[in-house]
């Protein structure tokens, strides 16, 4: 069965640090391209951070999170992370945990949504 599930969201003051982990299924590990969005009270994704299977690909970052966020994989556990770091209150929103048939330009990356968790929030306060 493809699972994902996300843990490690909290309520923190700007400035501070939380690292959100997702646990997945071998299956949805195996994904061409993992990742993180964000649903901030709209119904549009927010692609936050991705990471190829492929090292020519890499990590990819939305420019508002660039420097301060690191996603990573750890192969032994099957889990991704997302380091976030020096949070500001328009980082908050519920994370997902998605997996992507392809990672491809980023502004190409959500039509290639394949499978999400059931998210963990977010909440950064002045």
């Amino acid at each position: 069965q493809i699972q994902l599930h996300e843990s490690g969201g909290g309520s923190v003051e700007a400035g501070g640090s939380l690292r959100l982990s997702c646990v997945a299924s071998e299956a949805a590990f195996s994904s061409n391209c993992m990742g993180w969005y964000r649903l901030s009270g709209g119904p549009e994704r927010d692609l936050v951070a991705v990471i190829s299977r492929y090292a020519h690909e890499g990590a990819k970052y939305s420019d508002s999170v660039k420097g301060r966020f690191t996603i990573s994989k750890d192969i032994s556990k099957n889990t991704l992370y997302l380091q976030m770091n020096k949070l500001i209150p328009d980082d908050s929103g519920m994370y997902y945990c998605a997996a992507y048939r392809f990672c491809g330009r980023w502004s190409d990356t959500d039509r290639y949504l394949d499978l999400w968790g059931q998210g963990t929030q977010v909440t950064v306060s002045p």
